[in-house]
């Protein structure tokens, strides 16, 4: 048999070439390829792809991810229950090869989650909370110095995800940063809303359809129109009537039987001063558009002249009415008496 340096040179190995190979087993020298002696390095040596590293970790954790020995590492956190804080360090970045990829899971929700970069220059994308049943999924780019998150999917904070998995009203109002109140979602043209309290509501044509208040708490109301079918009625020292910048005052400039315009719901009138003989009446027409025909005009005489002198009245027409005004006293009187009005929606049927 031949030396091995009495053997050709062979330049290109293919996985079929053959080696000789003494087997303790046998008790002789046999031979094998190239391509299974790769194989059995492969399988005997080679670093694993996939690193799972399992933690029970309580509140305030701090748990380092260990240093790569694979190009995955999966760190599984399996709490007993949710914990409130908690960190994750990542492996010291002089150790980390290009590309390595960690994952980090929870099967409870860490409500504030620290990733300490550990010498890192930064990571993009890092969450400060894991749902439960969440993870993230970061990637080490050497040349920035740098991991990046490359999860598929929106990490969403742990209300919102407890409201994905359960959608439940409570769990809505638990993912809302801006809420108020509590108690289940209402949809419905109609809902039935018992004993709220609204306070300064504004109401507009349309925002409400018809909907059912029982025994509501309304504080002071603004609308711009209030429509019953019962009673409205008012208790202790309540009024009802018009508010500041519904009225007006009007001045006759001639006599008794000039025309005055003034379009308000509610007003005063100064009479002209002249004469009006006993029992005598005179009538003058108030321009007002707000005036509808078959509106009652109630009137008092409230200043100038003489009190209980005088009988008022009116007939109302679409934009204006005709005010009768008699002296009842038994002589003339010349006096700018002042006459206040307040317009009352009436209707024949």
């Amino acid at each position: 048999m031949p030396t091995i340096n009495q053997l050709p040179v062979l330049n290109v190995i293919s996985s079929g070439d053959q080696l000789p190979v003494y087997s303790p087993n046998n008790g002789d020298a046999r031979r094998t390829s190239i391509g299974s002696l790769l194989t059995f390095f492969q399988q005997s040596f080679a670093s694993p792809t996939l690193s799972v590293n399992l933690f029970v970790p309580g509140n305030g954790f701090n748990i380092t991810v260990p240093t790569p020995v694979s190009n995955d590492q999966w760190m599984l956190l399996q709490p007993a229950g949710t914990l409130a804080t908690g960190t994750i360090t990542l492996p010291l970045n002089t150790g980390v090869p290009d590309g390595t990829t960690v994952l980090i899971t929870s099967t409870q929700e860490i409500t504030s989650l620290t990733i300490a970069i550990n010498g890192a220059s930064a990571i993009y994308g890092a969450v400060s909370t894991l749902g439960a049943g969440t993870g993230i999924a970061i990637r080490f780019y050497q040349p920035t110095n740098s991991w990046y998150n490359i999860n598929l999917t929106t990490v969403y904070a742990a209300g919102i995800q407890s409201w994905l998995t359960t959608p439940s009203s409570a769990n809505l109002r638990t993912a809302m940063t801006d809420e108020t109140g509590t108690g289940v979602l209402v949809f419905a043209t109609s809902p039935t809303l018992t004993t709220p309290t609204i306070t300064n509501p504004t109401v507009t044509t349309g925002t409400f359809t018809s909907p059912t208040l029982v025994t509501p708490v309304i504080g002071a109301a603004t609308g711009t129109s209030l429509s019953t079918t019962g009673n409205q009625v008012i208790s202790g020292t309540g009024k009802q009537g018009y508010a500041t910048g519904s009225g007006g005052v009007v001045t006759q400039l001639t006599d008794k039987t000039t025309a005055v315009t003034l379009s308000k719901s509610t007003g005063q009138i100064t009479l002209a001063a002249a004469a009006l003989a006993a029992s005598t009446t005179v009538s003058f027409t108030l321009t007002n558009t707000v005036i509808e025909a078959g509106d009652i005009l109630l009137m008092n005489h409230i200043s100038g002249g003489t009190a209980g002198s005088y009988l008022l009245n009116a007939q109302s027409a679409a934009g204006s009415a005709s005010i009768n005004v008699r002296n009842i006293s038994l002589g003339s009187l010349s006096e700018a008496i002042v006459i206040a009005f307040a317009v009352i929606k009436a209707v024949s049927a």
